[in-house]
């Protein structure tokens, strides 16, 4: 009996071990979710590739914490909105789910264009237009000397000097900022020449714009003080004419460019005609009916009347030449254009039998300009009043005239004709730059 149960027992215990053995062998291994990603730190629209590393799981639940899903093995985002978003995967298998997260920030996206950056100039608004993604605000830096900034999403700026200027836009949104440099060339400012002149039947010191685009316009009301003679101090800003409507009493004026500060700083001079400027040397020089030529500093001190006179003579145009230290001026009684020594010694006639009303020096071709009444014609010479040539035909006084060796052009206004003209050096290619004046007379360009 006791062998039986014996027997029994170890029956038993072989079929449980057995039964035991077998259960365990057919238990499934637990799943395991893993992943790892290219970037944990974007900006919105750029691609990150997930990869997945999870074991024992057949099938996979992506969640990416921006309410989008997807069930591909190692699938690859892009979001669309700047937070921290959390990713999650839960790896299934025969052995049950698991899971796994990874926080991943994206931050906006940052750029601009500028509108028509190849041809951006200086005082014409720039335009640039914010092509960011994801940001809630926005702060740009023009780069310009005042550190100048703007909050708006598209912003214009306007640059007062040409130059090279950094702009950079801060993209700011929920999860932090970005930004972004781009390098912009402007160019300096298009300044339209004037040519300024007296037109003496209107009381005005007009201007007229040289691109050809525009009308005169008025400058300074000369009304009780009008002349001929007309000089610019590019250095000092400053303008000068002559005033002969008193004829004992004429004046010689100046005013700054923006039209402020007009005062006489010469005055009781007997019909002053002609003005000129050595601005390195501080003079000015004028012409009067009683035969001399007089000079003082350009705010009018220390005068020197008659550093050049002659006895009944009556002096008009007047040009200077401080390259080689002379002056050029017309007698118009005895009919004579003389040189002279700037400080008036020399006083030498090298034209005789000419008058007129203006004369220009051309120091880069070493000639001189003249107003030729005798013969109605614009006359040239050398520097010493040989080779005399014609240049234009003339039926009107010149009392403007001036050569502007910046484009090789020759200016002078018509007193008769009402014309402003201009032509090359050689008279070639004459144009009418305005007419319907009321006489024109003393010009200068600035």
């Amino acid at each position: 009996m006791m062998k039986t149960t014996e027997r029994l027992t170890i029956l038993l215990l072989f079929v449980f071990a057995l039964f035991y053995s077998c259960k365990k062998e057919d238990d499934p291994t637990p799943s395991n979710a893993s992943f790892t990603a290219n970037k944990t730190q974007v900006v919105v629209n750029e691609e990150i590739q997930f990869t997945n590393q999870s074991a024992n799981a057949t099938a996979f639940k992506w969640s990416f914490g921006d309410g989008t899903t997807s069930t591909e093995f190692s699938p690859k985002k892009t979001f669309l909105s700047s937070a921290v978003f959390t990713v999650n995967l839960v790896s299934t298998g025969s052995g049950g789910s698991a899971s796994s997260s990874m926080q991943i920030t994206v931050l906006p996206s940052c750029s601009f264009v500028v509108q028509r950056e190849d041809s951006l100039s200086a005082a014409v608004p720039v335009q640039f237009t914010n092509t960011s993604l994801g940001a809630d605000s926005y702060e740009w830096s023009f780069g310009d000397t005042g550190n100048s900034t703007s909050t708006d999403t598209n912003a214009t700026f306007t640059y007062t000097a040409g130059g090279t200027y950094t702009v950079t836009l801060k993209a700011r949104g929920a999860a932090g900022e970005t930004s972004i440099s781009k390098q912009i060339t402007v160019a300096g400012v298009q300044v339209v020449r004037q040519l300024y002149f007296i037109e003496y039947g209107n009381n005005l010191i007009q201007k007229l714009p040289l691109d050809g685009t525009g009308v005169p316009s008025s400058f300074l009301d000369i009304t009780g003080k009008a002349g001929v003679g007309l000089a610019y101090d590019a250095v000092h800003q400053k303008i000068y004419f002559s005033d002969f409507e008193i004829a004992t009493l004429g004046n010689i004026w100046s005013v700054n460019l923006d039209g402020s500060d007009l005062r006489a700083i010469a005055s009781n001079i007997s019909d002053p005609y002609g003005i000129a400027l050595d601005v390195a040397g501080g003079k000015i020089y004028w012409t009067d009916d009683a035969g001399n030529i007089s000079r003082a500093n350009l705010d009018g001190s220390s005068p020197q009347i008659g550093i050049v006179n002659i006895a009944s003579g009556q002096m008009r145009a007047i040009a200077l030449d401080p390259a080689h230290n002379k002056m050029y001026f017309y007698e118009v009684n005895a009919e004579n254009l003389y040189m002279a020594n700037m400080d008036g010694t020399g006083a030498t006639i090298i034209l005789s039998g000419v008058y007129g009303y203006a004369i220009a020096v051309d120091n880069l071709n070493s000639r001189i300009y003249f107003d030729e009444q005798n013969s109605g014609s614009l006359k040239s010479t050398d520097l010493n009043g040989a080779g005399s040539i014609t240049v234009a035909a003339s039926t009107t006084r010149i009392y403007g005239l001036l050569v502007d060796p910046s484009d090789g052009k020759i200016y002078w206004s018509g007193r008769d004709s009402g014309e402003l003209k201009r032509a090359n050096t050689d008279g070639s290619n004459t144009e009418i730059l305005q007419s319907g004046l009321l006489s024109p007379r003393g010009i200068f360009i600035n």
